[in-house]
């Protein structure tokens, strides 16, 4: 180890040279990089529920919809709008990737209607009319149907809906922006158009995803050297930690793609979350760099006794950061655990590079350009060197106090935990101004909805599904979740049989209902199967009848929403037991999201458990001392249960952003409070008097600390100016974290070391 801390010291241009190499390397795999924004992959591919996914659109022949829209004011039924809206349907179904023989509109959806006695199956739409009278004949066709209103038309006659099946879900933003083009091309001014659905919400996200990161990340590294300048003054002492944060970037993603891993959606935050945390143990070199440089002027001998100061308690504050993101390999969710180790293995990376690059840079900058280190440090002179021993004497002063009060603030955190509540959705990650949300919110309003959820019905024998008894549950349940104001619209295999038997009786409202024999069932599915498209029943029905799809159109997509419809289903099979031999299980998109989400939260949970102990463990081993230990754990503490208390009692969801959040704060909250205890019992060691030990700890170890504290908070901050929600909660939420962490470590640990320290410091060696 000496010789690694001597390394950059004593051969700079080797160290460069080597690092330029190694940097090579990494970037050489950069053009290997496969993206892949589908969340559907936060599941392993053999879990329950995804399997199941995967089979039931294997047996129903299912796709991810894009649902698009079409609203015109004046009414839809009208000769121009509806030859506009066939033009629409031709271009949608032109485009390469849509199932065109399933893509659902007015012109290609079949009709099931009754002449001389007959049932005949035909377009909606054949034609597009050329009189008002035709336009008026489609209008009574369409409400003439039920399956097909707040479907393919809305209530009110106003808006129009295409649902689109595509072959692939990463291809959702390309064929969505084709969509728009047709839809901008076709209409008449005052129509408007939307265009929705999880597939093309969550493809939209990753794309915009890679747009924000692109901006994001030089952002932070510009208000980052803004603030290492303002502090330090000088180009040669703010240019190298700025080089470590790219280098460790470029080192965690080039290793992330070079070992064959997708950036994910989870991956492709790491240069955002990486760069601040990179450049934290730099700052403590820098720091004390700047305050003992101008006291000597041999910045050999000054890099020599920080870097024999600052080793150890750097080393820990690494290995317990990475510690706190390798936690996230315990998590369920393959992206999550390439995230936490590529942000692990580019904190260590970062460590790699303070202790070798920055002596390295240091040394060789010209003379002239340390001159302008400020040569009043240590004098009082600085904001920090002002305010900060007056914290000190105020920690001092009113210890008790701040016990008592922190001791309070966590009960009430701990209140707000309690009230904390699970929930996401993916079309929640913009902002409410964005077209994808305002299409979300009128789409959802005038149709069934966009919000895809799958009800399976399993046999235990083929024609299960023909029996009267289990047609009619299939029918008496999808009366009851209409009836639910989460659900705007049911389609099943009962709704055919109840139309052809509809319009073979002369539309006697008496005969819309379902057959009383198995007969008669088989008849009428008979009669659609000759007459129209088989494709349309197999949606809904497997071949041997012995699986039944019930296709639930959600008006929201929360994990409540969809939680909410769970204990409906439920409640409704407990008072209505489920034939006999039949059973029924959720499906579908909207349930898939949910699922990765409440696993995504259970493994952030025994992640942060699993994370606590461990960097519990790593102060152990630091320290030599339980008590050292449990006493550096408190700010961490206090920075958790106070920041997740708020999210509690602000109604914020515990989301995505906010789990994540969790493996930040007990990787970074501890950085803090190591430095300070090692710094505190190093120089008790030394003078054995608190008072003095107070004095020191707010000199130079309390401004790396508070600079450090300064740099990580307003690295995050920029943040907030994404377009996307995910970014602005983690850089709002991390600021947040982080105060109250460096407020903990600069007030409560030192408050809480003046009555224990004595008892831990005094016999213990110091490192």
């Amino acid at each position: 180890m000496t010789r690694l801390l001597t390394w950059g010291i004593d051969r700079p241009r080797q160290v460069l040279l080597v690092t330029a190499l190694v940097t090579l390397g990494f970037l050489a795999q950069f053009p290997r990089a496969v993206i892949d924004t589908d969340p559907e992959n936060m599941l392993e591919p053999d879990q329950a529920d995804r399997a199941f996914y995967a089979q039931v659109k294997e047996d129903f022949g299912i796709y991810d919809l894009i649902v698009a829209g079409v609203r015109d004011p004046d009414g839809i039924f009208r000769v121009d709008t509806l030859q506009r809206l066939a033009r629409i349907a031709d271009g949608i179904v032109a485009i390469d990737g849509v199932i065109v023989e399933d893509v659902l509109s007015l012109s290609t959806t079949d009709n099931v209607t009754s002449r001389g006695g007959l049932v005949e199956v035909a377009r909606i739409m054949e034609t597009p009319p050329d009189t008002a009278e035709a336009a008026a004949a489609i209008r009574d066709a369409v409400f003439g149907n039920a399956m097909f209103v707040e479907k393919l038309v809305s209530l009110d006659g106003t808006a129009a809906a295409f649902y689109v099946p595509i072959e692939r879900k990463d291809e959702s933003h390309r064929i969505a922006g084709e969509i728009a083009a047709i839809m901008d091309r076709e209409l008449a001014p005052g129509q408007l158009s939307y265009i929705a659905g999880l597939p093309v919400a969550e493809d939209t996200f990753g794309f915009e995803m890679f747009l924000q990161m692109g901006m994001m990340a030089p952002l932070a590294m510009l208000v980052i050297f803004a603030l290492l300048f303002v502090m330090f003054r000088s180009l040669a002492l703010v240019v190298p930690p700025l080089v470590v944060a790219m280098l460790s970037v470029i080192w965690g993603m080039g290793a992330l793609i070079g070992g064959g891993f997708t950036v994910h959606i989870m991956s492709s935050m790491i240069p955002i979350f990486l760069m601040p945390i990179a450049v934290l143990d730099s700052v403590h070199v820098l720091s004390e760099f700047h305050d003992l440089y101008p006291a000597t002027g041999d910045r050999r001998a000054t890099l020599q006794r920080v870097m024999r100061e600052l080793f150890t308690p750097m080393l820990f504050t690494s290995l317990t950061s990475a510690a706190g993101f390798a936690s996230l390999m315990l998590a369920p969710i393959p992206p999550v655990r390439v995230f936490g180790a590529f942000v692990a293995f580019g904190i260590l990376a970062a460590w790699f590079l303070t202790i070798t690059v920055v002596p390295a840079a240091i040394m060789l900058a010209p003379a002239g350009s340390l001159r302008s280190v400020s040569a009043s440090a240590g004098t009082g002179r600085t904001w920090l060197e002002r305010w900060l021993p007056r914290v000190g004497r105020v920690a001092h002063r009113f210890s008790g106090r701040i016990v008592l009060a922190s001791v309070l603030l966590l009960v009430v955190g701990g209140l707000g935990l309690s009230r904390i509540v699970v929930n996401d959705n993916p079309v929640r990650w913009f902002k409410p101004q964005h077209p994808i949300r305002v299409a979300d919110d009128a789409m959802n309003r005038l149709f069934g909805g966009t919000y895809m959820a799958d009800l399976i019905l399993d046999g235990d024998a083929d024609e299960t599904m023909m029996r009267p008894e289990v047609m009619r549950y299939i029918d008496e349940l999808q009366t009851h979740l209409e009836r639910q104001p989460l659900v705007g619209k049911t389609t099943s295999v009962a709704d055919v049989v109840r139309r052809v038997r509809y319009v073979m009786n002369g539309e006697d409202p008496a005969s819309d209902a379902v057959p009383s024999t198995q007969e008669e069932i088989a008849q009428y599915l008979f009669l659609f199967l000759m007459t129209g498209d088989p494709n349309d029943l197999d949606h809904f029905v497997d071949y041997d009848y012995r699986r039944a799809n019930i296709w639930v159109q959600m008006k929201a997509g929360d994990n409540q929403d969809i939680e909410t419809l769970e204990r409906v289903v439920d409640a409704f099979v407990a008072e209505h037991p489920l034939p006999a031999g039949v059973s029924l299980r959720w499906s579908g998109l909207t349930y898939i999201n949910k699922v990765w989400q409440d696993l995504m939260v259970v493994g952030m949970r025994d992640a942060l458990i699993g994370g606590f102990l461990t960097v519990f463990l790593l102060m152990w081993v630091l320290f030599r001392s339980a008590g050292l230990a449990a006493v550096s754990m408190v700010p961490l503490t206090f920075a958790i249960v106070v920041s997740y208390g708020i999210v509690g009692w602000a109604g914020k969801d515990y989301d995505m952003p906010i789990a994540v959040c969790s493996s930040l704060a007990l990787g970074l909250s501890i950085d803090f409070a190591i430095h300070f205890v090692q710094r505190y019992r190093r120089q008790w060691a030394t003078v054995g008097d608190a008072g003095q030990v107070a004095d020191y700890m707010f000199g130079a170890p309390g401004r790396a600390i508070a600079r450090n504290a300064v740099v990580i908070v307003v690295g995050f901050l920029p943040l907030v100016l994404a377009t996307l929600t995910p970014y602005v909660t983690v850089g709002v939420f991390f600021a947040l974290l982080m105060s109250v962490s460096a407020v903990a470590t600069l007030l409560l640990l030192p408050a809480l070391l003046k009555h224990l320290g004595p008892r831990l410091c005094g016999g213990v060696r110091a490192v």
